[in-house]
């Protein structure tokens, strides 16, 4: 029997019983469904992550700071009792001893309260930016400038305010020349951020730059910093990191066999982490909504064996005119496969609407990846297959003669 005569078969046979096929498809449908829907979330996850993480950090840029890669909470109060504070005395150390970096900077962090005339925010994260890190710094203006190597050393009272930051003090953007106060000291606004958006519905444009010297004058010389060292683009991260973690060990006096009192960060490294964290989720996560794609199996197994039973004298009349066991074999291995496939395509396309209203309507970042469509098909055909062997074998062994007096 051709496999096309076989098709269209399978397909008339599921038009006669569209209520039967659907009730039977549903666990197919949700199966693929679900998986689809989660990979798609996973797959975004790891994206969004990626993409945000990358235009914080920089492909190229070595983090030092004093913690690194906090991965539990005894190691936090590890590195908070071990690790050394990073002063400026650090940063001229790197910027006189580095040959692999193309530019090195340093911030400081806090959180204030911050004014305009009318409005007023509170819990507000506020940088102070050495002179480098106008080279380094993946923010950038959209009105006005970045801080400069002057503003530093002057220990001038200037800012440059995220974009959200704007529209709720002033209710516009463009805001240069205007005064905010910052936990009640007055500084000029130079600079408005382009904007950057949200992470998992938290804004990334709630934040005031501000001159390193100006930060420290006002919250001190205590704060640890976070040093920042940018390579060639053509440079090797791996041994510019090198080279950093050597001269920090020389510069902490730290011995051969002593752990290191320092932080290293990079893109990599916290995208890495987050993959290798998240991958298990997301192999515990996808092997449970697998679960219903096997349930789905045995429903079209069983609603097989019945459509066996059912066409008893078709099968027998078929093999009196010539068909082989193959061909009955044949024909209900590309009935159930039909079925299945038609139920995976369906549980794709209800996948790829919730991709889509998730991405338009929620924080929740879903794309869709290429190979979980294909891998959906494949497992929904699979599971037609496999599931529709039994039945199919059931419906070839059958005797001619025994069929014929089936009513």
């Amino acid at each position: 029997m051709r496999f096309i005569e076989s098709i269209k078969l399978a397909l008339s046979s599921l038009r006669a019983h569209t209520l039967r096929s659907f009730l039977t498809l549903l666990g197919v449908i949700f199966g693929v469904m679900t998986v689809v829907a989660v990979a798609a979330v996973i797959e975004g996850f790891f994206r969004y992550v990626d993409r945000t993480v990358t235009a914080d950090l920089g492909t190229n840029t070595v983090i030092v700071d004093k913690y690194g890669m906090i991965t539990s909470f005894d190691e936090f109060i590890t590195a908070s009792k071990r690790n050394k504070d990073l002063k400026l005395e650090d940063l001229a150390y790197l910027q006189e001893r580095m040959t692999l970096a193309k530019d090195i900077g340093a911030q400081g962090d806090a959180n204030a309260e911050v004014r305009s005339s009318d409005q007023k925010l509170t819990n507000i994260s506020v940088r102070g930016v050495s002179a480098g890190m106008i080279n380094i710094d993946t923010v950038q203006p959209e009105f006005g400038r970045y801080i400069d190597g002057s503003d530093n050393e002057r220990r001038r009272n200037v800012v440059l305010v995220g974009s959200e930051i704007a529209d709720k003090l002033f209710n516009k953007r463009d805001v240069t020349g205007r005064e905010v106060k910052i936990n009640g000291m007055p500084f000029e606004v130079i600079g408005v951020a382009k904007e950057q958006g949200s992470f998992f519905g938290q804004s990334r444009d709630e934040f005031i730059i501000m001159p390193l010297t100006a930060f420290q004058k006002y919250w001190g010389t205590r704060r640890s910093l976070t040093i920042s060292i940018k390579a060639p683009d053509n440079a090797n991260l791996d041994e510019v990191q090198d080279q950093v973690r050597m001269l920090m060990r020389a510069r902490h006096r730290l011995g051969y066999s002593e752990k290191d009192t320092f932080g290293l960060v990079t893109a990599e490294a916290i995208n890495n982490f987050v993959q290798a964290i998240f991958g298990i989720i997301a192999a515990v996560a996808l092997g449970i909504t697998s679960i219903s794609l096997i349930v789905g199996g045995i429903v079209i197994m069983n609603i097989m064996l019945v459509t066996v039973t059912e066409r008893t004298r078709e099968i027998g009349i078929r093999k009196s005119l010539g068909a082989r066991r193959r061909d009955i074999l044949w024909q209900f291995l590309v009935e159930s496969t039909t079925l299945s496939l038609a139920g995976g395509l369906a549980g794709l396309g209800i996948a790829w609407a919730i991709s889509v209203l998730l991405t338009r309507f929620t924080p929740i970042p879903a794309e869709l990846p290429i190979w979980a469509a294909v891998l959906a098909i494949a497992v929904s055909s699979g599971v037609g297959l496999i599931f529709g062997i039994y039945p199919a074998w059931k419906a070839a062994k059958l005797d001619p003669i025994v069929a014929l007096r089936a009513e």
